[in-house]
């Protein structure tokens, strides 16, 4: 029966956030837009400039610099669009203030994701290449550490826009979220995967990466209500494992402040 409770308290949770997030992203449609085509300019940086440039060291440095805008730039796209996820809005003064704040994350994220491409890209064709069962596990060993960075890194943004400013405690709270929550990790880069490719078909202007980020955002958001929950409820912490999270209950504020629209309203909300 808990098992039964859990699969269903985690899809009215799931439920809940499909929906809130549709409804911010139509809300701000503009503001995601503008802040994707602040993106795919930054992109444009590392992608397209360095093959142009005839010096390779100053390619180098201008792909490297490029990158780094990039991450910088999706740090402060996330710390803008935390503001949509509790029902707010940002202004371009806002986004300004983001990219100054979001430096030393951006740039850490930068260095974290060179560190992993290089281990994975240097190690598994090394440990490949031995031509042993040895190599071969240890191929698979970092193969499945970069995963597992992977699903859980995916919280960095979030964890920064939402939870800390440090980057020791950011990449610690990413593994705990992944630890404590891995199937709703999994599901939840399943559909940043599924909003990628969407993406594609669109432009990358709807939803984009900023897309990306408001659901990673609504998302923590969300989970982080179990923890309050759990802090309200310190009888039941010794059977953390077995409890169901009653998400029914611990949404009942958002669901009031989220409400519900018709196909009409979002056509022509000045109708209803």
């Amino acid at each position: 029966m808990d098992d039964v409770g859990k699969i269903l308290y985690h899809t009215i949770m799931i439920g809940f956030l499909i929906r809130k997030n549709f409804y911010d992203l139509w809300d701000n449609m503009f503001r995601i837009i503008l802040l994707n085509l602040g993106f795919i300019a930054s992109l444009s940086i590392p992608v397209f400039i360095p093959g142009i440039i005839p010096v390779q060291f100053v390619s180098i440095v201008v792909f490297s610099a490029g990158v780094f805008w990039c991450c910088i730039y999706l740090c402060a796209a996330a710390l803008s669009v935390k503001k949509i996820s509790d029902y707010g809005s940002f202004v371009f003064a806002d986004f300004l203030a983001n990219l100054k704040a979001g430096l030393p994350s951006g740039i850490a994220i930068g260095l974290i994701g060179f560190v992993i491409y290089l281990i994975a890209r240097v190690t598994i064709p090394f440990y490949l290449e031995m031509n042993s069962l040895i190599g071969v596990l240890l191929a698979v060993i970092i193969f499945w550490a970069f995963v597992l960075a992977l699903v859980s890194f995916q919280f960095f943004f979030a964890v920064r826009a939402r939870l800390d400013i440090k980057i020791s405690k950011i990449v610690k709270k990413c593994f705990i979220i992944f630890f404590d929550n891995t199937g709703f990790a999994i599901f939840v880069l399943l559909h940043s995967l599924a909003t990628f490719v969407l993406s594609l078909f669109l432009a990358f202007l709807i939803p984009g990466p900023a897309g990306i980020l408001l659901f990673l955002d609504q998302a923590l958001r969300l989970r982080l209500m179990k923890y309050d929950w759990l802090e309200a409820n310190p009888d039941t912490e010794n059977t953390r494992k077995r409890r169901v999270i009653p998400w029914d209950a611990i949404l009942i504020a958002e669901r009031e402040k989220t409400g519900t629209r018709s196909l009409r309203n979002f056509i022509f909300p000045w109708k209803d």
